[in-house]
């Protein structure tokens, strides 16, 4: 108790809060009772919140039952009892509104594409997924019958709702389970209507003939783009596809991606990243245009919403124009970009090796048994000038990385640049991860880097992968986080939404149990992690990765007071049951959000079971309740690309991200 109650005191003297009371102890004996009451009066009031458990991720302090709240920050950790001791000559309450529950850490989303995310919410969503939205649940359809009556389902409804001519907008087609969408297909659907069908890859775009009119793409402009660019659009089926795509994007993004529509997709897109327990989130390698930034800032920055959302440059597009310039200065004029709770991490840079997982376009030692070949993203060349700027700068180097011989060469890089100019503590991170061998793990541990995997892939590719492309060795070998974790290496999981639904309870799921979507099989068994490896993995891990491990990840006394409140154990239920955890909301810098049920107004905070002390007669500091977040999640699945090996997909989402947005917003 002593402990606890030093606690208490260091935290508040540092503060500056209680300067004439424990500071100047003992009391000098001039001193009234007055002044002393007077000197309390002053002092702000503590809540202490009780729960079931607390599993705090500090190792010297692992569970708690009660924490201790002042203002954004956490004042001290331990039982009821002992806190309410060590409150003693301070006005307090205590909060059971936790009482029954396990509260974590705040989950952290390392990575995930707001831009993306929010125009696939703000789209009709058909898909191969259950969706869970505030309009209500969207269950997934299988196969191709089950789209084509879908997709006149909702056309319907637009119709009787008087939309005759607003063009649709749907997002989730996946030709493995929906069959051939094309031109015709859709003309025989709607002839009048314009339709958009954004694919589930987020790279390709099939569009009916009313759409095509309406966006001015006929055989006559096709004809003016590349070789290249052509060979990848068919006016004929109304497909285009990665650099046919974004050879039309000009002209389609404004009826898909309106500044209208982004911002409602954008709100839509915080109201599921509250209801998954997320307090933190991230875009690594995300856009750098201005104007997409400043939308972002004025939906996710307001002083309103539960979590803070942080940038890292994307060091491709900058190094493809300043690798030979002022690439670090020109980094640097970023910083400035973030507003409110939006901001962009300082001297942290998002660098690509090789191609997207779900085109099998990673670059991979033993190649693949269709014979086809990888992609780099960023050429060798390029890829290790724009390294060595950064790393000379001192900057936390992140990459994305897919394949093993993608892997090879950022090893190869950091070992180069290690032994040239030694540096400590560095962090430069594997991001994705989705392919290493034993020796590869070794010299990780040796060279100092960090893992951030994404175990979704096993989950949604491993079983097709292992019959198509991959050999049942390599596909053992994916997102090998058991070796990771094993050989000590920091390690944490991020989900690239809408590649992967942004639920932190998931992606748990998927590294404990590494079980097929489709058929419940376990790939690669010994590669399973840790209940508690996954829970620090979306925790205190995550925070470490972004140099944040001191500010945020656990609970503990000098904290940001961000907690996850769950209604099961994640150490303790069924590993099967993991995913189905039900999230009861979050607090977000000392302030309580929960999540209401889908449509329902948020629940204001019970009065019933809270009880004030007060040593002397105090204002009472109340906490207001910012407008709750209805619950949306998505459920999980997806699988293969169609058209895998045609090189139709060389890039990651990343790519088709940033070129949307430039498309967009120039």
């Amino acid at each position: 108790m002593n402990i606890i109650k030093r606690t208490l005191q260091t935290t508040f003297a540092v503060s500056g809060i209680v300067a004439g009371l424990f500071a100047t102890a003992p009391v000098s004996q001039a001193a009234t009772l007055q002044e002393i009451a007077g000197a309390m009066d002053t002092l702000p009031e503590v809540t202490i919140y009780t729960a079931k458990k607390f599993i705090t991720m500090d190792p010297t302090r692992p569970e708690a039952t009660a924490v201790a709240v002042m203002g954004t920050k956490i004042l001290a950790v331990g039982s009821l009892k002992e806190l309410e001791e060590a409150s003693k000559g301070q006005p307090y309450k205590v909060d059971h509104t936790f009482d029954g529950k396990i509260v974590t850490p705040g989950f952290i989303a390392q990575h995930l594409h707001p831009f993306l995310g929010a125009l696939s919410m703000e789209s009709t969503i058909i898909s191969i997924e259950d969706w869970a939205l505030p309009t209500g649940f969207v269950k997934a359809v299988s196969n191709h019958e089950e789209y084509i009556a879908r997709l006149k389902s909702e056309l319907a409804k637009m119709d009787k709702a008087g939309d005759k001519k607003k063009p649709m907008f749907t997002w989730g087609y996946h030709k493995t389970f929906h069959g051939e969408i094309t031109r015709k297909v859709l003309d025989e659907v709607e002839s009048t209507r314009p339709i958009f069908v954004w694919h589930r890859s987020c790279h390709e775009f099939t569009l009916n003939s009313a759409a095509l009119k309406l966006c001015g793409i006929d055989d006559a402009f096709i004809k003016t783009l590349p070789k290249n660019t052509q060979s990848m659009c068919s006016m004929k089926d109304g497909h285009f596809w990665e650099t046919g795509l974004f050879g039309v994007l000009g002209k389609l993004a404004p009826y898909v991606a309106s500044t209208e529509q982004f911002k409602h997709g954008l709100a839509t897109l915080g109201q599921y990243i509250q209801a998954q327990g997320i307090t933190s989130a991230s875009e690594p390698g995300g856009v750098i245009n201005k104007k997409m930034t400043d939308i972002i800032n004025s939906v996710l920055g307001d002083s309103s919403t539960p979590f803070r959302f942080y940038f890292l440059p994307d060091g491709k597009s900058l190094a493809e124009r300043f690798v030979d310039g002022d690439l670090i200065g020109e980094t640097e004029k970023l910083m400035s970009w973030g507003s409110g709770h939006c901001s962009y991490q300082p001297k942290q840079i998002k660098l690509f090796a090789d191609g997207a997982i779900f085109s099998q376009l990673m670059q991979l030692r033993d190649g693949y048994t269709d014979g086809h070949k990888g992609e780099w993203m960023m050429v060798p060349d390029l890829f290790a000038k724009a390294f060595r700027k950064y790393w000379d700068a001192d900057y936390q180097i992140v990459v994305h990385i897919t394949g093993d011989k993608g892997l090879d060469m950022f090893l190869d890089n950091l070992e180069a640049n290690m032994r040239r100019n030694p540096r400590y503590d560095h962090r430069c991170t594997v991001v994705h991860f989705g392919m290493a061998q034993p020796d590869q793990i070794k010299r990780i541990k040796r060279l100092g880097a960090l893992v951030s995997g994404n175990p979704y892939y096993v989950t949604s590719l491993a079983e097709n992968y292992s019959k198509n492309g991959l050999t049942a060795q390599q596909v053992s070998r994916m997102v090998p986080m058991a070796d990771v974790e094993k050989a000590g290496i920091h390690f944490s999981y991020h989900s690239d939404m809408p590649m992967a639904p942004a639920q932190p309870l998931y992606l748990m799921d998927c590294g404990v149990n590494r079980t097929s979507t489709f058929s419940g099989k376990v790939f690669g068994p010994e590669q399973r992690v840790s209940r508690m490896g996954a829970l620090k993995a979306v925790t205190i891990e995550a925070a470490y990765s972004w140099k944040m491990e001191k500010k945020i990840g656990s609970i503990e006394p000098g904290k940001d007071a961000n907690l996850t409140i769950l209604m099961d154990n994640p150490l303790t239920v069924e590993s099967k049951s993991l995913k189905n955890i039900k999230v009861w909301g979050t607090m977000f810098e000392g302030k309580v959000f929960p999540v209401p049920a889908s449509g329902a107004k948020a629940p204001a905070k019970s009065a019933k079971k809270t009880t004030s002390h007060k040593v002397v007669p105090a204002r009472l500091i109340s906490s207001k309740q910012t407008k709750s977040t209805q619950a949306v999640h998505a459920s999980t699945a997806t699988c293969k690309e169609h058209k895998t090996h045609s090189g139709h997909h060389a890039g990651c989402v990343c790519d088709t991200n940033r070129k949307f947005i430039n498309a967009l917003y120039k």
